[in-house]
């Protein structure tokens, strides 16, 4: 269930100003034509989309859909299509049902992939793909993740974690759907149950164990400073559930830094 503006109490109107100019801004610094990015179908892309046309112009936009074939639901590519269609931006389908099937071909035990493992494939060939376009036509490659998603390192590394800017890092899932609803992106986009697509019937909320309403705000009561204790009977949700979102934000907190460097200052 989305939340209303009033539930996260954002002020939509300038963290869209923030975020159209925080685009145009490290597109500008980059000294990119543009950029390129992801649309799944799902509301954090459509608001990513939505707020790049706006930064720079559709002409500097391109959307990639990346569905899978048999896996991928009918309704996602017609959304994605839907949402570049409103915008007027360049927009493209490509299937990579036979790069997945070519990458697992050609692995040693490739036909022993778990669904962890090959998930997490298919995030990095979406990846290779993207950044493939954004090269060959000088352009960035923005991200769709959200606070909600980088905090509980729910994403994949060097998947769809690899991207050059992350215009909704800031907002939380509950704010992105606000926002997406003041900027007009299609409801059924907003209503539809998150999902990374990976594999059949996943649902982001289904995995977690936990409402984004009741995660986003369990976190934001975290590092506002309160204790584990007054935040989880504040949200109203179980030791259980309190506990599978701190392991995954210390399982996962390596996921938001660079790779260590041996340091060997000491030779020199």
């Amino acid at each position: 269930m989305q939340a209303t503006t009033e539930d996260r109490n954002m002020d939509t109107e300038k963290a869209r100003e923030v975020i159209v100019g925080f685009i145009r801004e490290k597109v500008h610094e980059a000294n990119a034509g543009g950029v390129v990015l992801g649309i799944s179908g799902g509301v954090d892309s459509a608001l990513a989309a939505y707020l790049a046309a706006e930064a720079l112009g559709k002409d500097k936009v391109l959307g990639i859909h990346l569905p899978e074939l048999n896996l991928t639901p009918a309704e996602d590519v017609l959304d994605a299509t839907e949402v570049a269609h409103r915008l007027g931006i360049d927009f493209r389908a490509i299937d990579i049902s036979e790069m997945i099937r070519a990458y697992l071909a050609n692995i040693p035990d490739g036909d022993k992939a778990t669904p962890h493992a090959k998930g997490n494939l298919k995030a990095r060939i979406r990846m290779s793909v993207l950044y493939y376009h954004a090269n060959m036509l000088n352009r960035m490659v923005i991200g769709t993740g959200n606070k909600t998603e980088l905090l509980l390192g729910y994403f994949t590394k060097h998947g769809d974690g690899g991207v050059d800017i992350l215009p909704l890092g800031d907002l939380y899932k509950t704010d992105v759907w606000a926002l997406a609803a003041s900027m007009g992106v299609p409801e059924a986009i907003i209503n539809k149950a998150p999902s990374a697509g990976l594999w059949s019937g996943q649902t982001d909320e289904k995995e977690l164990g936990i409402t984004y309403k009741e995660v986003d705000r369990f976190l934001s009561l975290l590092l506002e400073g309160e204790t584990n204790e007054v935040a989880r009977n504040t949200v109203g949700i179980t030791g259980e559930q309190a506990d599978s979102v701190m392991r995954r934000i210390k399982m996962n907190a390596h996921k938001l830094r660079t790779p260590p460097i041996a340091d060997l200052g000491y030779l020199r």
